[in-house]
């Protein structure tokens, strides 16, 4: 199947479209905020180095080390073999995992360098950082090397980096076939279930940070960081029941759940506490 793929003039364009708009679409939701709210810019790169920090540098590994070792060339141990063994359990974990890490990730940038800004556009600053990066990191970066991946499937170089690979890690050999085949049927519909999707996991990062600036602002509201680590697990922990075939969603309708839990995350907390309160 690899041998013979070949990535369509179209397939090609909306990837470079998908690159682009990964890209400069968060940069600019940044500078407008800025601008219009005469924020520091700073609050929202510290809202982009603490999901690197919390979510990339700290909690994947953490997290591929308990459950996924083989991820990190590390032998399978007794609690990875458990948890693969119970795919409920194991997407609960996949669900923790980021519903701690980035929520208490929130809470520590809040309550140290974050510390002296009392306003209440701090919390939203933070969120779209925090919820930007994530999309120049996660799909940004991932479209740029897509079509890097696409031009040697065309060039017929491809091939020879598969069969590098799959010589040191047989068991990358799905996962490079899944890529394929997503590079080869690519579509305007795969670009419109992405955006789609970042659109309402950005918002709910905002709600997020909302809900957690409060929390650090007054200590009657400190429930509301528990609060935001549930929301976060119970929004991945519904993802990975499909990623892992505990259910059987669609793209649309997982889609969709994003959408509950990130239109009811940014307007309870907008409407409940950033409209409300000072």
């Amino acid at each position: 199947m690899i041998e013979n793929a070949h990535v369509e003039t179209a397939s090609f364009i909306w990837l470079i479209v998908g690159a682009v708009l990964w890209i400069a679409v968060p940069v600019a939701i940044a500078i407008i905020w800025k601008l219009k709210k005469k924020e520091p810019i700073t609050s929202i790169l510290v809202g982009a180095a603490t999901f690197l920090l919390f979510a990339l540098i700290l909690e994947k590994p953490i997290q591929n080390v308990l459950a996924f070792p083989t991820a990190m060339g590390l032998p399978e141990h007794t609690v990875s073999r458990f948890l693969n063994a119970n795919p409920v359990l194991l997407a609960l974990v996949a669900g923790l995992f980021p519903g701690v890490f980035e929520e208490t990730g929130r809470l520590i940038a809040f309550k140290t360098v974050l510390r002296k800004r009392k306003n209440k556009e701090t919390s939203i600053s933070y969120g779209i950082g925090h919820g930007g990066f994530e999309v120049i990191l996660i799909l940004g970066l991932t479209y740029i090397q897509y079509i890097a991946y696409a031009v040697m499937l065309n060039t017929g170089t491809f091939g020879t980096v598969v069969d590098q690979v799959v010589s040191q890690a047989p068991e990358q050999l799905g996962s490079i076939e899944s890529v394929v085949s997503l590079l080869t049927g690519f579509s305007f519909a795969d670009l419109s279930i992405a955006f789609v999707e970042r659109i309402f996991a950005v918002l709910f990062h905002i709600g997020a940070s909302i809900f957690v600036f409060y929390a650090c602002k007054d200590k009657k509201r400190f429930w509301l960081y528990p609060f935001a680590i549930i929301l976060h697990t119970g929004m991945d922990f519904i993802g990975a029941l499909s990623i892992f075939n505990v259910i059987n969603l669609s793209a649309w309708t997982l889609e969709g759940i994003v959408a509950v839990f990130g239109l009811l995350t940014f307007f309870g907390a907008y409407l409940l506490l950033y409209r409300k309160y000072v």
